[in-house]
């Protein structure tokens, strides 16, 4: 009889199969990243109409108070850098830079409004500003961004009574001063917030300076 023992143990496990589980982490990683992209794009077009549709009401209401509720408003879009009643073919009108005219019940103009940005202490301001293009008088101003320092920069928004020193004011160009001022191209700035008042005051200068010989090039044209 022989005497050798035979042991019989597992068999030796397999190496795991690394490109297999690469390829299946990948896929993985592929599948759920087109997941998140869909919901997102899906959301975003959910989303899209109302956040257009609310954009829209903003700017609307900012240029009726900015013109003092007018009887009827007009608008025009810039193309290159002329001004048209219509925009080219495919162009879409929510993106389109736009200037809004306003007329009184006997169908005088008494302005227009436009949409123009500067820097601030903090960041971009943006400013709706109503003005009469003949005089360079303001009907109104109306902040519609601003990230200004709460408590102080933020005041050219909170503080109404700021926004309301501009409306009768020359921006020929204006200015702005610290002390009390009756002088029809000066306006008095914000203690504390200097460089965000001159920030509103240079948003208006520009947009005076760059929309007045816009609109007389379109008037000479006939308007059209």
């Amino acid at each position: 009889m022989s005497g050798h023992a035979h042991s019989h143990g597992a068999p030796p496990s397999s190496p795991p199969d690394a490109g297999s589980s690469s390829g299946r982490l990948l896929f993985t990683l592929a599948f759920f990243g087109a997941l998140a992209g869909g919901i997102l794009a899906y959301t975003y077009q959910k989303t899209l109409a109302p956040i257009r549709k609310f954009a829209g009401e903003k700017v609307e209401g900012a240029v009726k108070e900015v013109l003092g509720a007018p009887t009827k408003l007009d608008t025009l879009f810039l193309v290159g850098n002329k001004l048209s009643r219509t925009l080219p073919a495919g162009a879409d009108a929510m993106e389109a830079t736009k200037a809004f005219v306003g007329y009184n019940d006997k169908g005088e103009r008494i302005g227009i409004a436009v949409e123009e940005v500067s820097p601030g202490f903090a960041n971009d301001v943006r400013l709706m500003v109503g003005f009469n293009p003949s005089t360079g008088a303001l009907t109104g101003i109306k902040v519609l961004a601003q990230t200004e320092t709460p408590g102080l920069g933020d005041k050219i928004e909170k503080d109404t009574t700021f926004t309301k020193r501009f409306t009768g004011k020359l921006a020929n160009p204006l200015q702005g001063t610290k002390s009390l001022t009756t002088d029809p191209s000066t306006v008095q700035t914000i203690t504390g917030a200097t460089i965000s008042s001159k920030a509103v005051i240079k948003v208006i200068n520009k947009a005076v300076e760059t929309w007045k010989p816009r609109l007389a090039a379109f008037e000479k044209e006939g308007g059209q």
